[in-house]
């Protein structure tokens, strides 16, 4: 480098330190201990890729910051927006609908016509829950439907999805798009273990679908468990309409039972197929197809399945992390200031008309999905640090706390924290991306004292730093109510 250009890098360097000090100041904030700003230093982390900001739930200000006010992507963090505003927006007792109209006569349980299903979002059907709404409607009187099965999806806007735009992995359970009428996730899970005489391989599939042909199990291997879905020799065959597993390895014995999720099908033909299956196994007689179509506006329904709690929900979407219900909820959200369909844009908007209200502002803020699956996804520690503070002044405080992964017990930190006194003290949401590292959430130190922490790292290094937040962390928890920030 020339004299004259290194000269302008010291200058830029100087502007940039002092630029950052500015900011800090402007939050009555010190920066960070020299102990918690070296352990990002250790993962080789600069401390400009780091923002931070620390503050007892007491107080008007920070205890300390680094880059309150910089955007940053918060992959899954992002999830504490959409939780928040869906918990006061919709209420924590809000429930989905999924609705049954007969499309034609009913004469001695059977019904000579279509039978129209129409979906408002509900982010979380499981197998179980589908199963007892094909027992209600059997109990119902419905024995036999002669024609087709019609889907309203209308409640979302129709929008082309492509799960392997993100990642180019499309068969991920996380890259599966949201759905008005979205059934167990759009997933299927192939069950391995070592059959009762330890010399072959039991393959179990749920939900067993006639649209997706399983091959024979893999053969039974000896040896250490390692990377087991490597050794089975998995291929799945993706059309759509049909789809295919097949497993030509080795299943070593040692794993013992293990579960691998794979998103297969296109929406409509999954749904078709879930009720297929289990109105059959209700007893129920059903050959026809599918297709999109519209419930009828004034009829009432013949049967319908609701959902759990919203408070229920956000719990696995943030101790989970579970981008497709986030995705599900947030898109939920446009509905409260416009009627359906629901899209983007409207639930952009009704998340700030929220914050407006709130009068929260979160200068920097960029919503995409509402997930945090994303990479144009942004908002700054400072932002979510007014966030958290004010759910926790909320009277939806106790749901959104109690949503967030709890330090070594449960959730995205049941392995975490392990060794640290901060264990079952901390309620935390994190966050991982490629070069993305995120938390943030409350810190309840010995004397009940409760502070809020947040901490975003976007870095190349990033998936270095998992132990400087965890000391960030436990720092908090041992020294925030006595630290006095160095003169």
């Amino acid at each position: 480098m020339s004299g004259s250009g290194a000269a302008k890098a010291r200058w830029t360097r100087r502007v940039a330190s002092a630029l950052a000090l500015l900011l800090v100041a402007g939050t009555g904030a010190a920066a960070l201990p020299g102990p918690v700003g070296r352990m990002f230093g250790f993962a080789g982390v600069p401390l400009d890729a780091v923002s931070v900001v620390v503050q007892d739930v007491t107080k008007s200000r920070p205890l300390f910051a680094q880059h309150p006010g910089r955007p940053r992507n918060p992959a899954s963090v992002m999830k504490l927006v959409t939780t928040f505003a869906a918990l006061e927006l919709l209420g924590p007792g809000y429930r989905w609908r999924t609705d049954a109209y007969l499309g034609g006569s009913l004469d001695d349980g059977v019904l000579h016509g279509d039978l129209i299903l129409k979906g408002y979002g509900d982010p979380k059907i499981t197998v179980e829950q589908w199963q007892a709404f094909m027992g209600t409607l059997r109990a119902s009187g419905l024995s036999a439907v002669d024609g087709d099965l019609v889907l309203d999806r209308s409640h979302f806007a129709s929008v082309a999805h492509d799960p392997a735009a993100f990642d180019g992995e499309p068969q991920k359970p996380y890259n599966v798009g949201p759905d008005a009428l979205l059934v167990n996730l759009k997933t299927v899970k192939f069950l391995f273990a070592p059959s009762a005489a330890g010399d072959a391989v039991d393959l179990k599939v749920e939900p067993p679908l006639a649209s997706i042909g399983v091959g024979a199990p893999p053969g039974i291997a000896a040896g250490d468990c390692g990377d087991w879905r490597a050794t089975v020799g998995a291929v799945f065959v993706d059309r759509g309409v049909r789809a295919e597993a097949t497993f030509a390895g080795r299943y070593p014995a040692a794993c013992g039972e293990r579960e691998w999720w794979v998103s297969l099908l296109d929406q409509p033909t999954y749904v078709h197929g879930m009720f297929d299956t289990y109105f059959r196994a209700a007893g129920g007689r059903f050959a026809g197809g599918w297709r999109n179509g519209a419930a009828p506006a004034t009829a009432r329904p013949f049967a319908t399945l609701e959902s759990p709690p919203l408070w229920d929900i956000v719990r696995d979407i943030n101790k989970l992390s579970n981008n497709v219900m986030a995705r599900q909820v947030f898109l939920t959200l446009a509905t409260t200031n416009a009627p359906p369909p629901a899209t983007t844009a409207r639930a952009k908007e009704a998340v700030q008309q929220w914050l407006a209200r709130r009068k929260l502002a979160l200068p920097g803020l960029v919503l995409e999905n509402g997930s945090g699956l994303s990479r144009r996804e942004r908002i700054s520690a400072g932002g979510l640090a007014q966030l958290l503070l004010a759910a926790d002044a909320s009277a939806v405080r106790e749901e959104f706390a109690s949503s967030l992964a709890v330090a070594a017990m449960d959730g995205t930190l049941k392995r975490r924290f392990q060794n640290g006194s901060v264990a079952g003290q901390a309620l935390l949401k994190t966050g991982t991306l490629e070069g993305v590292r995120a938390l943030a959430g409350y810190v309840i130190d010995a004397e009940s004292r409760r502070f809020v922490v947040v901490a975003i790292v976007n870095h190349a290094n990033a998936d270095k730093v998992q132990a400087a937040l965890e000391f960030l962390v436990q720092w908090v928890y041992r020294n925030g109510a006595n630290w006095t920030p160095p003169r």
